[in-house]
């Protein structure tokens, strides 16, 4: 059996660690591990010993708390982003979408950009780039959830608000293609 010995690259193998605003940042971070023992462990390994074959168990080690960690901090955000969109005023939640979208689209210019740059530079600026475009794009589907449960309430007087939802625009409909309808349609079921 051949073994594989690991560098310092392999750890960017999966998507990057996601940017936490600063205003969610200590609720999100509460009681997630953040791999920082580890992580020192491995420049310090890294120090003594100056070459990655002989740091493969701190390797190993930190790229799966790292992996765990990303994850956890990943469905918090979104989670997050959720509550925020459900607790928001409708005007002020479509400002936020308006913000998230903007945001794409300057990231994904600066992606089409860090494409003709050249060498590991370019790629770590495609990988990183690469990365916050997804979870913005994960946060902004989680905003026009949020959006759809809202225009889905009843209104005050009774009625249903079921006559609103042709107000959405085309992004809603084209982000409810793409979800699992049947669980979708139960949970709003369940809050109306």
């Amino acid at each position: 059996m051949e073994e594989t010995i690991l560098v310092g690259d392999d750890l960017m193998m999966g998507p990057p660690s996601p940017i936490i605003p600063s205003e969610i940042a200590s609720h999100v971070l509460e009681g997630v591990e953040l791999c920082d023992g580890l992580l020192r462990n491995l420049f310090l390994c890294l120090q003594i010993n100056d070459i990655e074959p002989f740091c493969q168990d701190e390797i190993v080690l930190y790229r799966e708390c790292a992996e765990k960690r990303d994850r956890e901090l990943r469905k918090r955000l979104e989670e997050s982003e959720h509550k925020l969109g459900l607790s928001m005023p409708f005007d002020e939640a479509k400002q936020r979408a308006t913000q998230l979208d903007s945001k794409i689209t300057s990231l994904e210019w600066r992606l089409i950009l860090a494409s003709g740059i050249e060498g590991m530079d370019g790629f770590r600026q495609i990988w990183n780039l690469h990365g916050r475009l997804t979870d913005t794009k994960e946060w902004r589907r989680g905003q026009k959830m949020s959006q759809l449960v809202i225009l889905l309430r009843p209104n005050e007087d009774g009625s249903s608000g079921e006559g609103e939802c042709a107000a959405l625009d085309n992004v809603t409909m084209n982000v409810l293609d793409h979800l699992n309808t049947n669980t979708y349609w139960s949970q709003i079921d369940n809050v109306a």
